[in-house]
């Protein structure tokens, strides 16, 4: 399989370097890079730092495509019953997960931030609590609007910082029925090329998963390879009596 992708991508990675689209000289590289991490470099810095270049239904949304398809896929799967989106910005992301809960005519999303003054829409589907997600008060809320529901799913793009990341896995964790997901995005920061904390995400799932025996990172759902969560599809496979 991974041969089949760099066959396909090995094109590409060479039309990037001869076009001067990637290996800035100003900006970090990795030993040994390849096709795929300036496929991800080209991304992250052409077209994801970029915020009008990639929309969902006309709103702006930082997200990997195959990521998206994915979440897609999971969510067809599991069927949730509340999507627990934490980390908002411009809200294109939070109306992908709406429609997509459109296509099975059920479900809400409770969209978390600590500030909504980007979002400029309203969709039925979609609770905006604005506030810190770790706070005390945002998890009673949070935990009234789940109420009885059994099927959850809860995605974590806030700050991305190490201590922001562990502290919502250790918070939210509660709330993910076994079978489905707490994705935690972003694990990409650990490469040298793409801006953001070192350590963050990834090191915080490592360190989660140390802590809590009930998740397991399903690496099946990096079947298309190139993915801005790296070992952050973490599926629940026990709920271990509190």
């Amino acid at each position: 399989m991974k041969k089949t992708i760099r066959r396909f991508l090995d094109p590409i990675h060479r039309r990037l370097h001869d076009h001067g689209m990637i290996s800035q000289p100003d900006r970090p590289t990795v030993t040994n890079t390849g096709s795929f991490e300036d496929y991800l470099d080209y991304f992250h810095n052409n077209l994801h730092e970029k915020e009008e270049e990639v929309k969902w239904m006309g709103k702006k949304a930082k997200k990997f495509p195959m990521d998206a398809w994915t979440y897609q896929e999971i969510i067809h799967e599991t069927k949730p019953d509340v999507i627990v989106e934490i980390g908002n910005l411009n809200g294109g992301s939070t109306l992908f997960l709406a429609n997509m809960l459109d296509l099975q005519n059920s479900g809400k999303v409770l969209a978390l931030d600590i500030d909504h003054s980007k979002i400029d829409f309203s969709h039925p589907r979609i609770a905006w609590i604005t506030g810190d997600a770790n706070s005390p008060e945002m998890l009673s809320r949070v935990a009234a609007s789940i109420g009885d529901s059994r099927r959850v799913l809860v995605i974590e793009d806030s700050s991305h910082t190490f201590e922001n990341t562990l502290a919502v896995l250790r918070n939210y964790n509660r709330f993910v029925n076994v079978g489905s997901y707490f994705i935690v995005e972003d694990g990409v920061c650990r490469y040298p090329f793409i801006d953001g904390p070192k350590p963050g995400p990834y090191e915080a799932v490592q360190q989660f998963l140390k802590e809590n025996s009930d998740f397991e990172v399903d690496k099946s759902r990096e079947k298309f390879v190139l993915t801005y969560n790296p070992s952050g599809y973490l599926r629940r496979i026990r709920k271990t009596a509190e």
